[in-house]
């Protein structure tokens, strides 16, 4: 009798590997980052001292901090020769696009693009941390017809951020509530780009072609994509006295509702509170509650009629309308986040690396001989 093969579409439940980066706790229901959770890191720490914790294991010291930020502060600018190139991309061009090629550029100037040592991949992850931020913005000011802003390298990284998009720094509240989406989205263990980022770097690929390959994977709306179309979803609605008929309408049409469920989550995605509590802030520093209460509306009706709860995109999404982001620009900013994660897991896949090859089984025609003629 034949052997029986059990495939798991998707890899659903397949463990893949070991990692020591994050893990989701089922008995707190927490995210924890190195075994911190998510949710206290929001309310301790800063984005950068996040990203020191996944590349390096533990929070930095006042003095390694200050060093951290010192080098990434400085690696901010683009060369002439990349600006030209962005200069050149189409207007409509979609931005993940746009910063795809952008890193696969960076990737060809970077003078230790082939040197996989772990020292050198950390070096070139730090120069993207700080460079892909100054290309996201750069290509949204693009596409509109405005001049690039120039990174500061007084200001702190998210600060600089809003600076190169609009010309100036909000205030606090929102700066806060920023921090805090970076933060959120910087790593969930092995989702499907830094799955594919791993993958990449199973080959002895270099950093940035393993970047390349988690931002391809990341546009998907089944995946980071997902923030985009939370928000497009919401503009759709009238008003959130019209939401509730909308949504029923969509379970009849039985079409897709952005925004809910998650693989791994059973129970709710942990990062959802910390999100809607800082997008319920940023909804009361603009003056403008409509997206928040259409969408209080929605999650009440998806967990009453489907038990289905809201992920992170659903919050994280109006909070950057409400910053005054470009839909479009939702998933870059995710890319300018989840780059912390990416490296972390290329660096722990190059320390003990094999080449991930799986199988596949074949249900195709059987062989069979080639006519002749």
């Amino acid at each position: 009798m034949a052997e029986q093969i059990e495939v798991r579409k998707g890899l659903v439940g397949v463990y893949a590997d070991e990692s020591s980066v994050s893990k989701v706790m089922p008995e707190t229901n927490s995210l924890t980052y190195r075994g911190y959770a998510v949710q206290d890191l929001c309310e301790n720490s800063s984005f950068i001292e996040v990203a020191y914790l996944l590349w390096n294991g533990e929070l930095p010291t006042a003095e390694q901090l200050a060093a951290f930020q010192a080098e990434g502060r400085s690696q901010r600018a683009l060369s002439p020769a990349l600006m030209r190139v962005l200069r050149d991309f189409p207007k409509d061009a979609h931005p993940m696009d746009a910063i795809r090629t952008a890193v696969s550029f960076m990737g060809m100037e970077d003078p230790e693009a082939a040197d996989i040592s772990d020292a050198a991949q950390r070096r070139k992850a730090i120069r993207l941390l700080a460079k892909i931020p100054t290309a996201v913005a750069a290509t949204n000011r693009l596409s509109k017809g405005l001049e690039p802003i120039a990174p500061d390298p007084s200001l702190p990284f998210c600060e600089n951020f809003f600076h190169m998009v609009f010309g100036k720094v909000p205030q606090p509240e929102v700066i806060k509530a920023f921090d805090v989406s970076m933060i959120l989205y910087a790593e969930h263990t092995f989702n499907a780009s830094t799955f594919a980022a791993r993958v990449v770097t199973s080959t002895m690929a270099d950093l940035h072609g393993a970047i390349v390959g988690g931002i391809a994977a990341l546009k998907g709306p089944l995946h980071g994509g997902a923030n985009e179309a939370v928000m497009h979803m919401l503009k759709e609605i009238p008003s959130p006295e019209a939401a509730e008929a909308w949504l029923r309408d969509r379970f009849d049409h039985k079409a897709l509702v952005m925004g809910f469920g998650h693989r791994v989550y059973k129970n709710g995605d942990s990062r959802v509170p910390t999100m809607k509590k800082y997008a319920e802030i940023m909804a009361e520093v603009v003056g403008d509650k409509r997206w928040m209460n259409t969408s209080a509306v929605l999650a009440r009706v998806m967990l009453a009629e489907k038990n289905i709860h809201p992920n992170l995109d659903f919050p994280a999404g109006p909070a950057y309308y409400l910053m005054g982001f470009d839909i479009p620009m939702f998933t870059p900013i995710f890319v300018c986040s989840r780059i912390t994660g990416w490296a972390a897991h290329v660096f722990e896949q190059a320390a003990d690396n094999r080449l991930i090859r799986p199988l596949s089984l074949y249900n195709g025609v059987e062989q069979r001989p080639v006519p002749t003629r």
